[in-house]
């Protein structure tokens, strides 16, 4: 083990709340590596789009032993979903370091919350979406995050397969009138 820490950073190609990073990545990436002192958690973050809407957000760490350490950081992120195109990067001996881990795929779905009659918004509900989306993709995805934007409300999915979500969700998007006009981006 290193006398000194190095610092790590886990990219997470992942549109995630800061409590939602917490809760999903930080916090159980935490208790792990307590079990073996190869690391510890020192903070994270969360990079913005110029619209407010989250771009990706990550994790510092400091590193006590790189060998053991970086793959145990990265099979833990990815047990815990990390979206493909993350990536685990750090400095050893002046040379930069550059880890990728994640197999989950992202699926965002932006509700439109500014053009739809009025009485849709009045009728509806944002939580009977987010519980019927939960129930359709439930053991092949999970919803992590939201955003809510000026124009538009986001869903950020995330699971095995991004096609399959959409597939599994198709019909009630198709039917509830809160989801007219939504659109989808493929985030991961």
């Amino acid at each position: 083990m290193s006398a000194t820490p190095i610092m790590a950073y886990a990219k997470l190609n992942a549109r995630l709340r800061p409590m939602d990073r917490g809760g999903l990545y930080e916090d159980p990436l935490q208790e792990a590596l307590e079990a073996d002192g190869f690391a510890e958690v020192v903070g994270g973050g969360t990079m913005l789009q110029e619209s407010g809407e989250v771009d990706y957000c990550g994790i510092d760490i400091d590193l006590r032993d790189v060998e053991r350490g970086v793959p145990m950081i990265c099979a833990t992120l990815e047990a815990l979903g990390a979206p493909k195109g993350s990536v685990l990067t750090y400095t050893r001996d002046d040379t930069p370091h550059e880890v990728p881990f994640g197999r989950n795929e992202g699926l965002a779905i932006y509700f439109n919350g500014t053009d739809l009659p009025p009485h849709v918004y009045a009728e509806s509900d944002i939580n009977h979406v987010w519980q019927e989306i939960e129930r359709r993709i439930d053991g092949i995805g999970k919803i992590h995050s939201y955003w809510e934007g000026a124009r538009e409300t986001a869903l950020y999915l995330y699971g095995d397969s991004a096609a399959l979500m959409r597939e599994r969700i198709a019909d009630f998007m198709a039917a509830y009138p809160l989801c007219e006009r939504a659109r989808y981006d493929i985030v991961a």
